[in-house]
């Protein structure tokens, strides 16, 4: 999660007409039940997710499980958490046909390729056939579906994006919690006459600074704005992309964000809040353990709350929709899956949800409850109850919903207008020109 998608090679595209490479029974993605007998072996899952994170423990003992019973069955796991990185692995394989019979991606065009070309298995078909598609929540699997409302990945996490934010600090600053996302840039500059810095980002990864950009659109015009906007449909010409645009170079001339973002990462941001020197910081529930539970520095720990999304006058899109994202999915390669993958997942995926909901996490199904820590502050609860109340629209992050190359250019050219080096007319022209030039070759 903590490094969502960046740029990703679009030549890699266009060798996707290979097969993938075979070595199962099936190779029709609508088959989720292969006939025949379970012969235990080594089967790989490419993954990017921390190599010591909940999901890949939790993984690895099942798959010690489910092999006591199956002798010879072994779960080789190949872990690339960078993701810009994993991204690079995962398209060099599919264009040499050597996908592994598990693979994460995210909803990109590039997976929905991959899928129209029938080498990933159908999620919703599997899911139903194991009787497990009722436990899932319809938020996390909405989040993996493509456009057409198809699903092809399964989601192993369930997080919410809240903004969070310190008490002390903004009373200092005469300031209260933003009632509308217009109101923010007012707000920076009122922390910043204080002292204050307004806003910790990570602005090395570039996915922070990106999910700024979704929310006006998302509050003025709902979800549909980037399924238009990506495939050319739609403009930051338009009412609702100049809304941002403009709104993004606000932010900057407010100095919303600390001095020199660009160049600091993931732990600078979250130390410049968790020590007291940034007012807001915007992250989701997967930060839970370092910002609700004693392990927050003592001098800010009864300071810190948290937010949701602003809306806006006349929005689109209620308060309690907002970006509830379930991380990067789980694909199935229909062309090695067989009766032993079939048989494993059958088994890991009925014992996951309580073992995941067991390490303080949300999972992404409903029918299990999520074990509070027993150093958990106040704060840890009320974040996990806001899964109780959210609406059926979510806010998607654009990295995973525009082409790579219009992606790519976008967090470039983001920095630049935050930073007051282009105009947002400049970059209204040469986002709409970029996307004009880019979404016809992966949107058809």
């Amino acid at each position: 999660m903590k490094n969502m998608l960046r740029a990703a090679a679009a030549a890699a595209v266009t060798v996707l007409a290979l097969t993938a490479c075979g070595g199962g029974s099936s190779t029709d993605p609508s088959n989720v039940s292969p006939a025949g007998e379970v012969k235990p072996r080594e089967i790989s899952w490419l993954l990017s997710r921390p190599a010591d994170g909940a999901v890949i423990n939790i993984m690895t003992k099942l798959a010690d499980d489910y092999a006591k019973d199956h002798p010879g069955f072994k779960l080789n796991l190949i872990t690339t958490p960078d993701r810009p990185s994993y991204i690079q692995k995962l398209e060099t394989l599919a264009a040499a046909n050597k996908l592994p019979e598990l693979f994460d991606t995210d909803a990109t065009p590039f997976a929905q390729q991959l899928a129209k070309q029938g080498k990933m298995v159908d999620a919703d078909k599997l899911l139903k056939t194991l009787d497990l598609y009722d436990d899932y929540r319809p938020g996390a699997l909405d989040y993996q579906r493509f456009d057409d409302g198809s699903l092809f990945m399964i989601p192993f996490q369930f997080e919410l994006e809240f903004i969070w934010y310190n008490k002390a600090l903004l009373e200092k600053a005469g300031v209260a919690v933003p009632k509308s996302l217009d109101d923010i840039p007012a707000m920076c500059t009122s922390l910043r006459e204080a002292g204050i810095t307004p806003i910790a980002i990570d602005g090395q990864d570039q996915w922070p600074l990106e999910r700024y950009v979704a929310y006006q659109p998302f509050r003025e015009a709902g979800p549909d704005f980037v399924q238009k906007l990506k495939k050319g449909e739609a403009k930051f010409a338009d009412a609702a992309g100049q809304k941002t645009v403009n709104w993004m170079a606000e932010l900057g001339k407010a100095k919303c964000f600390q001095e020199g973002f660009s160049a600091q990462g993931y732990s600078d941001a979250q130390n410049q809040f968790t020590s007291g020197q940034a007012a807001m910081y915007n992250i989701g529930t997967w930060e839970l353990p370092s910002l609700a539970t004693d392990k927050l520095n003592p001098a800010v720990r009864d300071d810190i709350d948290f937010f949701t999304l602003p809306t806006t006058a006349g929005s689109a899109t209620s308060a309690n929709e907002f970006v509830s994202p379930s991380g990067i999915g789980m694909a199935v390669n229909s062309k090695t899956y067989d009766p032993l993958v079939s048989d494993f997942l059958k088994f890991a995926l009925q014992k996951y949800p309580a073992e995941y909901a067991a390490t303080g996490a949300l999972s992404p199904t409903t029918n299990v409850e999520t074990t509070v820590p027993a150093n958990a502050t106040p704060l840890y609860r009320k974040a996990l109850d806001q899964a109780k109340d959210l609406g059926s629209k979510q806010a998607m992050p654009w990295d995973t919903q525009l082409d790579p190359t219009t992606n790519g250019r976008l967090q470039q050219e983001l920095v630049l207008l935050v930073q007051g080096n282009i105009t947002p007319d400049q970059f209204t022209a040469t986002m709409d020109n970029t996307i004009a030039q880019n979404a016809p070759k992966f949107f058809k």
